[in-house]
């Protein structure tokens, strides 16, 4: 088993494939170094697509009940091999066992969901305009996908970047991430081992120097007929336009700045606890975390008194601190805070400055007073940081919610059906 070797390998047509070229994996956790990892040449590359493309031509005519009981086979390997899994990402991302527990958990949700609606994929008959015609449609595959997960949720992402792909007939490149290679390979083995054939599933991996080459090579592949990436905006701009060049479609999730807004009539107990656990869950490090906690004037210091408490339960000083996946993560963090208080933000919980056992480690911050003129007022943080707004009106609050280049999620806190809905359909966000 890969997973207790010293290099991660590739996977290519059902093989494990070392290369000669390998780069360090290290834990977030204690520094030390975890394991190699094959590094994918532009070859490499080249080869996991011909693969998809050869193996396409027999997968895209397997029947539905097919694809369908293999899929549910699959989940059945998943879930007996789940401690495995699970850690095998505590070690990778350095994630404590609950998150672990979820993020495996809903890997496998999803491959059972998925197997379920397989044979809901139908045709239609439509009705055309002109007399004496009739119309057809049928659904096929697209072809070969490459899939791009992130290494901060590794078997929901990754799960997801092949399952709805193979699921519809089509065959998948998965480029797996340098930070969590072990966790993107066992994926790969699962179906293998339940027996989906050769080049349904390529798996890659690379060192960051040779992201651009090995990713362009991909896109400009003529069997990749679409691209699927999840990951920062940065580098999805990058994708979209390399894409755009090729005439491809993508599908892109990318960063977030969410909110949550905290309306005057709220269970703040509940908001607090949410928003704890929003902000904060494996460390801020979820593109959906709450970033920015709006709450109304009538209720902000109670809300803020009750957030304190709810930041010592989940912050227990006599526990290992959380784990950031690198270190600049950290210093990114510490950057932003400091850029704030440096224009007038205050620090309502928590000490930056603390000197921690390990560069990746940092406890959670809550900033208050951020301003526009703040870098952390636009920039994600990533990590264990969120700012929190005091605003009078609803009107503020969704003005602020919407005040960012980005619109992945959003939450409002209020025991107002009618008006919470009022105020979500208001927010430029989902």
């Amino acid at each position: 088993m890969a997973g207790t070797t010293t290099t991660i390998p590739l996977v290519l047509d059902n093989k494990d494939v070392v290369s000669s070229s390998t780069f360090d994996v290290f834990s977030p956790a204690t520094g030390k170094l975890l394991y190699k990892c094959s590094s994918a040449s532009v070859d490499d590359a080249i080869r996991a697509a011909d693969s998809a493309q050869k193996a396409f031509k027999t997968w895209s005519k397997t029947k539905l009940s097919v694809r369908r009981n293999l899929i549910l086979k699959a989940a059945d390997i998943y879930e007996r091999r789940k401690e495995e899994l699970i850690g095998y990402m505590q070690e990778d991302i350095g994630a404590l066992r609950p998150v672990s527990e979820f993020i495996v958990g809903m890997g496998l949700e999803l491959m059972r969901d998925t197997a379920g609606k397989v044979s809901t994929i139908e045709g239609a008959a439509p009705a055309l305009a002109m007399e004496g015609q009739s119309g057809l449609v049928y659904k096929e595959p697209y072809g070969v996908i490459l899939g791009i997960a992130p290494w901060n949720a590794p078997f929901i992402l990754g799960v997801r970047a092949v399952i709805l792909a193979i699921a519809a007939g089509n065959t998948v490149v998965f480029k797996g991430s340098e930070l969590s290679p072990r966790c993107h390979w066992a994926i790969a083995d699962v179906f293998r081992e339940a027996g989906f054939p050769e080049g349904v599933i390529n798996v890659l991996f690379h060192r960051p120097a040779d992201a651009a080459d090995v990713t362009n090579s991909l896109i400009e592949h003529p069997a990749i007929r679409k691209i699927n990436f999840t990951g920062s905006t940065l580098v999805g701009a990058l994708i979209s336009s390399a894409a755009g060049r090729n005439i491809k479609p993508v599908l892109l999730e990318l960063g977030g700045k969410a909110s949550s807004i905290i309306l005057d009539d709220a269970d703040l107990e509940k908001a607090t606890n949410g928003c704890a656990f929003a902000a904060f869950a494996n460390s801020g490090q979820i593109c959906m975390s709450t970033e920015r906690i709006i709450v109304q004037r009538s209720v902000s210091e109670k809300f803020q008194a009750l957030l304190t408490t709810a930041m010592q339960r989940l912050d227990d000083p006599s526990q290992p601190p959380p784990n950031l996946v690198r270190a600049d993560a950290v210093t990114k963090n510490k950057w932003l805070i400091t850029d704030a208080v440096s224009k007038g933000a205050t620090i309502l919980y928590g000490n930056p400055d603390a000197q921690e056992a390990q560069p990746t480690h940092m406890r959670p911050v809550v900033i208050a007073n951020v301003t526009p003129q703040m870098s952390l007022h636009q920039i994600e943080s990533f990590g264990p940081t969120v700012s929190l707004y005091v605003v009078d009106t609803e009107e503020e609050a969704i003005e602020l919610a919407n005040d960012t280049d980005y619109g992945l999620t959003s939450a409002v806190y209020t025991e107002n059906l009618a008006r919470g809905l009022r105020v979500a359909r208001q927010i430029e966000s989902g």
